[in-house]
């Protein structure tokens, strides 16, 4: 198969998405700020391959910390301008500059006072001059591949999105958060997020007998029990190696209470820890559950490593 004509068409398109480099100027900056001070959320707009774009552009901002939704040019004049607030903020495309539908939309959003930005291929165009702020993108000169148009307009939203959510401090924290599923927010997750807590935290009191403990660690199912004081605190914890161990060691200290028994000062994590810290910490280790304890050292919560690997969590 020969290869050419898709290499033209990458190296034309490559090339389009290098000259918005050089075409980044003050109403790049305008753009940022003017989304930057609004109220509301960011309206973007368009019809055709330019909506399409649009719709792209609209999910990267929200994706990014940006409220932002899509609005139809062409659907906008029947009834979809109820969409558009006080207080928004207009994203036009339109390569052409000359989008009727377009026009029309900046027009009744000037008229109410929001603000208006546009990516166009003309600077002089209709789209141009009814925008506040006209962003205007160097595609192919010689127009030899009407795919750089809109491979230089996803770009450019792409930049815009990226350099708004920089200037507003959003973080990869914050990205993960607005992405619960994917695998940057697993990796965020934090124990809180997945411990057992309340009935499911196995847990006896230091008085109670071992063959309380023993029934606790067999219903909660897994393989420990936390030994608390009279306020909640963790004096200990009895692990089924521990009670293995005890069996073989003096048979006779299943008839001494939880807290004689007990393993002191084991290995406890926090809350707010990252879940792939307290796996890391487990499989160093090698153990299978960790109690959280909170600043006063009562037990909030329980964690098992299946809990963890059924989260997702590497």
């Amino acid at each position: 198969m020969n290869f050419d004509a898709a290499r033209r068409v990458l190296e034309i398109e490559a090339d389009a998405i290098r000259r918005q480099i050089d075409g980044l100027g003050e109403s790049f900056a305008r753009a940022v700020e003017a989304v930057e001070e609004t109220r509301g959320r960011l309206c973007v707009t368009g019809i055709g391959k330019s909506g399409l774009i649009g719709q792209k552009i609209a999910a990267t901002l929200a994706s990014t910390g940006t409220p932002a939704y899509f609005l139809h040019a062409g659907e906008a004049s029947h009834g979809d301008l109820g969409m558009l607030m006080p207080g928004d903020v207009v994203l036009a495309l339109s390569y052409s500059g000359e989008t009727p539908e377009v026009v029309r939309l900046l027009e009744f959003a000037n008229k109410r006072s929001i603000r208006t930005i546009a990516f166009v291929g003309i600077p002089g165009s209709s789209v141009a001059r009814a925008a506040e702020v006209a962003i205007p993108l160097e595609a192919c000169p010689l127009n030899l591949a009407p795919t750089a148009s809109t491979a230089a307009m996803l770009a450019m939203g792409d930049a815009l999105a990226v350099s708004i959510s920089v200037h507003q401090g959003f973080r990869e924290e914050d990205f993960a958060a607005l992405h619960p599923g994917g695998s940057l927010g697993r990796k965020f997750l934090k124990v809180r997020d997945l411990m057992r807590t309340a009935d499911r935290i196995p847990r006896v009191a230091a008085s109670s007998p071992m063959t309380e403990a023993i029934h606790e660690m067999s219903r909660k199912m897994m393989g420990i029990t936390a030994v608390v004081d009279g306020g909640g605190r963790l004096e200990g914890v009895i692990s089924d190696g521990d009670l293995r161990r005890t069996l073989e060691e003096n048979p006779e200290r299943l008839r001494q209470t939880a807290g004689d028994c007990c393993r002191h000062s084991p290995l406890t994590v926090s809350a707010d820890a990252f879940a792939s810290a307290a796996l890391e910490t487990m499989e160093r280790r090698k153990i299978t559950s960790l109690f959280v304890l909170d600043a006063q050292g009562r037990v909030e919560g329980a964690l098992h490593m299946h809990d963890l690997l059924s989260a997702g969590i590497q």
